[in-house]
């Protein structure tokens, strides 16, 4: 066995939400090779097990909103890319790219069913491929995880559920990689293939063959970290910091507040000197800095360090929906406002 050819591999992404598709879509174009130059002759099967989900983009509709669907349209007339919730069809793909939600729960710790199931359904696929194809399995994670989850928890299913071996390419086993999503959703200038993409592998062949692979397509270059556990903690970091960011300014506005001084003439004041970072206080929301800094906490605890200064600003993020819903109902009681019964508009809900 050996690793498949870059230029006319088949692809299976796992997870069709703002990072799965736009990723299949970006594959699935007709283009050269920006490395090789050579022709790109992929096949693309986009799965989910959401029937609902794939039944919208079997009509050409992304809810979304990251893909048009004029574009799904011509990508599926020229037979580039289909859409399924059938797990048969993943038995032909050579790549296998997770990209489901890494979420946390009720108690604000991981939960990782979901990237549980896709290792599950991909250790099927492996399993049932052998004997059918000559080219080793590489299997990408793109979810959010903590630095060394890939190996610890994924590796162990994909090994167990498959019976193959972990980074035995020339004996029927499979090998992995972790390239985290940077997708910015509803952003139009900072697209998939306009961003930096960090890249790792398994072992350094694999490291360079995903490298090569994510190279073929973006055109801002890649980035090839030196371990899996480098590139998972380089994703955990960048929203934690922005976390940690927010979360000063937040706490500033609360004591500038009771001060009487208005946070925003202040920030500006400050903005003036060159080195200054402008972040703005406000809520914490989306997909991912509010949940990403838990994954981190929740490794170091487990390695017997208690992060004080991120769990610090987490709780500060977390409270500012008391903070503002005490200031407005101040500012609604000195306008002799009713907030009983008083009706609210949110928005940006």
């Amino acid at each position: 066995m050996k690793l498949p050819d870059i230029d006319n591999c088949s692809i299976a992404i796992i997870g069709l939400g703002y990072v799965g598709l736009p990723l299949c879509v970006e594959f699935a174009k007709r283009r050269n090779c920006l490395i090789t130059k050579k022709n790109l002759d992929r096949e693309i099967i986009g799965f989910d097990i959401d029937v609902k989900r794939i039944n919208e983009l079997n009509k050409n509709i992304d809810k979304t909103g990251e893909i048009n669907s004029s574009e799904l349209l011509k990508l599926k007339k020229d037979k580039r890319l289909f859409f399924t919730f059938e797990r048969s069809y993943l038995c032909s793909a050579d790549v296998y790219i997770v990209t489901v939600p890494t979420p946390i729960d009720e108690a604000k710790r991981p939960d990782l069913n979901p990237i549980k199931i896709a290792c599950e359904i991909i250790s099927e696929s492996i399993k049932l491929r052998k004997n059918k194809k000559d080219t080793c399995p590489v299997i990408i994670f793109e979810s959010t995880v903590y630095p060394g989850l890939t190996e610890e928890i994924c590796v162990d299913i994909l090994e167990k559920k498959s019976g193959q071996k972990y980074n035995e390419i020339s004996n029927n086993g499979f090998v992995c990689g972790y390239s985290p999503e940077r997708i910015n959703p509803g952003d139009k200038n900072h697209k998939l293939t306009n961003i930096q993409k960090i890249t790792s592998g398994s072992t350094r062949e694999v490291a360079d063959w995903i490298d090569n692979l994510y190279g073929s397509i973006i055109k801002a270059g890649t980035f090839k970290t030196c371990s899996i556990k480098e590139a998972e903690a380089a994703k955990i970091i960048e929203n934690t910091q922005r976390d940690l960011n927010i979360a000063l300014i937040n706490e500033l506005s609360i004591i500038f507040s009771k001060m009487g001084i208005d946070t925003n003439n202040v920030l500006e004041a400050a903005s003036t000197k060159w080195n200054f970072i402008n972040f703005k206080p406000g809520l914490v929301g989306g997909h991912c800095i509010g949940v990403d800094p838990y994954y981190l906490t929740f490794k170091s605890e487990k390695c017997g360090y208690l992060p004080e200064v991120v769990l610090s600003g987490r709780r500060i993020n977390d409270n500012m929906s008391n903070w503002i819903i005490e200031r407005l109902t101040m500012f609604m009681s000195k306008k002799s406002f009713f907030i009983n019964g008083s009706n609210l508009l949110i928005l940006g809900f």
